[in-house]
């Protein structure tokens, strides 16, 4: 399993880089193939501000929707468009091509609060 050293992670399966003031957020690689084959990703939360917590949007699989949830508190301000006419982008590559969003970050000391790596690891192998 791909478990990037470099990420922040929720406990929901979302990961998240920081970048500036800004942070990439996506779903981790064992969330996809848990979900197995993604067939849609919606987001329509562009220009809104999300608490920790909430939903930004869902992403459908063959066997199951599950709600995408926020692991910080920000504003939305990009959207993968790729995943429109590709969602299976996700799949094939959770932590780079097939990211979700871009968010500005609204409260830093949230990140304090995301697990590293090996927490992540330990809370998946649990």
């Amino acid at each position: 399993m791909n478990i990037p050293e470099n990420l922040l992670y929720s406990e929901d399966h979302e990961w998240l880089r920081v970048e500036g003031d800004e942070a990439v957020i996506g779903i981790t690689d064992f969330a996809q193939k848990e979900l197995g084959d993604i067939v849609y990703i919606e987001v329509e939360t562009l220009d809104e501000t999300l608490e920790k917590g909430d939903v930004f949007g869902t992403v459908e699989a063959v066997k199951t929707v599950s709600d995408l949830m926020m692991p910080l508190g920000g504003t939305v301000v990009e959207v993968n468009e790729s995943l429109g006419d590709e969602p299976e982008g996700v799949n094939k590559d959770p932590y780079g091509e097939g990211w979700i969003i871009k968010i500005k970050i609204g409260d830093t000391a949230e990140l304090d609060k995301l697990l590293d790596h090996a927490a992540y690891k330990a809370s998946i192998e649990g």
